[in-house]
């Protein structure tokens, strides 16, 4: 056969996704307050919407007539008109909205955090008086980490600011003097000992600890310790008794200045009797702009007819799109709740092994639709605000005919440990022993995991004398 080029028409079908497709499933995926600010950008992008007040009514009817025109002088997709023929309400109105004091809640005000560096910076203002000073002690202020600790060298100070090492070495003796105590430290050891100093402690032993052996503390080798220093192990313990009341972390109870203020809750879940009511917590209300409907109907000028169409079809997309939110958000809680009531009632040693496969067939959704569905989303329960992820578990067999979620295990676990002895703590496989007898069969690598996920030290580090 000779080659060459050949032309042939062939028929295929594959999977598009169009803009209206793909910002529904941005509507989808987003939580509460990304989308509210979404709306308000768009209410301020497209005049074809506009904030729905309380006591609007929208108007169903015809809201694009035939005109006459060509059918490629409006080259835009008429499927807006299938929402004002949708009334899917999931069955029960949307309770009428609060007004007067009574929605004046103390929680919904946000107020000014004091940060740490205002704090110290108050305190220098104090103490030093001199300008060049308080310049130095501003610019080492401002290179303390939210945890307390100085992130530059005395050197670099002094390169920057064109002053002497002296100069920089007595602000920052200043500096961490003040409150907190152990403020301005370069390292955990200066940290502690600048709070026994504080204290006024003359203890050399305690200060000898401090300096040389902290890693080995850590680890519980007080015996270690003891034969190193020449000393007695209740000496050795004594001390690590002590170190413990001090604060590692001195700058942690102050604001870091991007902290997270609250949390608004996708959805909401009550106990009512034996029941449970479940709320979409809407976002704000957009609604088809009548104004610009109608000059749809009567402008002459096709180009303006051709812009607004647009814009009436990508504001009817956008309410379908956040309706279209609101019934997955329901189904897909609505079927967490009925099957994690036990979680709900009794906490996580019963929430039940549970995955987005499981959730996705009883629902009739695809398992992508309820992974974007769930995620960044709250629900608020009457256990408290928790990401709608909690529902979801991993399953782990137990050795039975029955499966045991991770999440039950690891509430589990937390509990045998805080019941532990703590001067004879557990094993891992003390504690996997433990699993067994409750007909949980878990191995010692596996409890060695999850302590560590949970954040649980090993049992030495767990001693307390």
């Amino acid at each position: 056969m000779a080659a060459g080029n050949t032309i042939k028409i062939e028929q295929t079908q594959k999977m598009m996704i169009t803009p209206g497709l793909r910002q529904a499933i941005m509507v989808l995926q987003q939580s509460m307050m990304d989308l509210n600010g979404y709306l308000e950008q768009q209410l301020q992008e497209n005049p074809m919407l506009e904030l729905e007040e309380e006591g609007d009514r929208q108007e169903v009817g015809r809201l694009f007539p035939e005109t006459g025109l060509e059918e490629n002088e409006l080259r835009f997709d008429p499927e807006w008109q299938d929402y004002f023929h949708d009334s899917s309400d999931l069955g029960f109105l949307k309770p009428e909205k609060e007004t007067g004091h009574e929605n004046s809640n103390y929680e919904n005000y946000i107020r000014q955090e004091y940060s740490l560096a205002e704090f110290l910076c108050d305190q220098l203002n104090l103490v030093i008086d001199n300008a060049r000073q308080r310049l130095i002690g501003r610019y080492l202020i401002g290179n303390i980490d939210e945890n307390g600790y100085l992130q530059v060298s005395v050197e670099e100070v002094a390169a920057s600011l064109e002053v002497t090492r002296r100069e920089v070495e007595e602000t920052l003796k200043i500096i961490q003097g003040l409150e907190p105590a152990g403020i301005g430290a370069r390292d955990l050891q200066e940290c502690l000992l600048i709070q026994v100093n504080q204290l006024n402690i003359k203890d050399e032993l305690l200060e000898n600890v401090i300096r040389r052996y902290l890693p080995e503390l850590a680890k519980g080798k007080l015996s270690l310790i003891a034969h190193k220093l020449g000393v007695d192990f209740e000496d050795i313990q004594d001390a690590a008794r002590f170190i413990k009341t001090l604060e590692p972390r001195p700058g942690c109870n102050y604001s870091s200045g991007n902290c997270v203020k609250y949390i608004v809750p996708d959805v909401i879940v009550e106990k009512a009797g034996q029941y449970y009511t479940i709320t979409v917590n809407d976002p704000i209300n957009i609604k088809i702009n009548t104004y610009y409907s109608a000059m749809l109907e009567k402008e002459a000028d096709s180009k303006i007819r051709h812009f607004l169409g647009v814009k009436l079809n990508a504001a009817a997309w956008l309410i379908k799109s956040v309706e279209q939110r609101r019934i997955t958000l329901y189904k897909i809680t609505n079927c967490l709740v009925a099957l994690q009531q036990d979680f709900l009632k009794y906490g996580y040693e019963h929430l039940k092994p549970l995955n987005l496969k499981q959730v996705a067939k009883i629902v009739g959704l695809h398992e992508s639709t309820v992974s974007r569905a769930t995620s960044n989303k709250y629900v608020q329960t009457p256990r408290g605000m928790l990401p709608m992820r909690s529902f979801f578990s991993a399953g782990l067999s137990s050795g039975s005919d029955r499966e045991t979620s991770a999440a039950a295990v690891k509430e589990s676990l937390r509990k045998i440990i805080a019941q532990e002895n703590p001067i004879r703590t557990l094993s891992d496989q003390e504690v996997a022993d433990k699993f067994a007898e409750r007909g949980i069969r878990i191995s010692r690598r596996t409890i060695a995991k999850y302590r560590s996920e949970i954040g649980i030290p090993p049992a030495r580090q767990r001693i307390r004398y």
